[in-house]
């Protein structure tokens, strides 16, 4: 019987963002006191799995997410690039004002792509690559790799065969949720979801366009 490999992936807890900008790669964005909290929570819920690997994207919210895992798994934490956010070249800028701002349209030319920023091809590969190093690396056990939003749902949905284009409001990948990939032996089994810090969401668990 092929060995089973699980690989979890984990999008990094809340964001201190008081002016809500759109971050994206930018630097100097920490966790808040509750995404430090929800770090802590899903720490403790995956602390007796059989964990080998910890893989994170290179940005701050992402290595705090991951802080806690280490210590508790006693693991260094591999800083990997190709788990990063997803380039957007609106970055920086307030997300309230994004869509009503006339000097933006020209970025929203092709939804499909996306034209403001890198192609959801582009991440999928990256995210496939990075989930197969995990894969082999790991095999016959699990590995955690913290990233972001987009890069999680894009690499579940063509993992899924869905079209890669949608409606970022319907992503089911809440602040600190785990996406989970089982794999018998090299081939795909199942994909999982579950949010351990769900209690610190607010608004309570999420829902698919909620």
């Amino acid at each position: 019987m092929a060995e089973t490999t699980v690989v979890h992936l984990l999008r990094h807890g809340e964001v201190h963002n008081p002016k809500g900008i759109l971050y994206g790669r930018l630097p100097g964005y920490h966790l808040s006191e509750t995404g430090l909290q929800m770090a802590e929570t899903v720490a403790k819920a995956v602390a007796d799995r059989d964990i080998v690997g910890l893989y994170s994207s290179p940005l701050e919210r992402a290595k705090e997410t991951a802080a806690p895992l280490a210590a508790k798994l006693g693991l260094e934490v591999a800083i990997d690039e190709r788990l990063i956010e997803a380039g957007n070249i609106l970055e920086g800028r307030p997300i309230a004002r994004l869509v009503r701002s006339p000097r933006n349209y020209r970025h929203f030319w092709h939804p499909g792509r996306p034209s403001w920023g890198e192609p959801y091809t582009e991440v999928v590969a990256r995210m496939r690559s990075m989930v197969d190093t995990a894969r082999v690396a790991s095999r016959g056990h699990e590995a955690v790799l913290v990233s972001h939003q987009l890069p999680i749902w894009m690499i579940r949905v063509a993992a899924e065969g869905r079209r890669l284009w949608h409606d970022p409001r319907r992503r089911q990948c809440a602040l600190a949720s785990l996406t989970t990939f089982t794999f018998e032996g090299d081939r795909l089994v199942s994909i999982g979801y579950s949010e351990p810090a769900s209690a610190l969401l607010k608004g309570g668990p999420s829902v698919p366009g909620a």
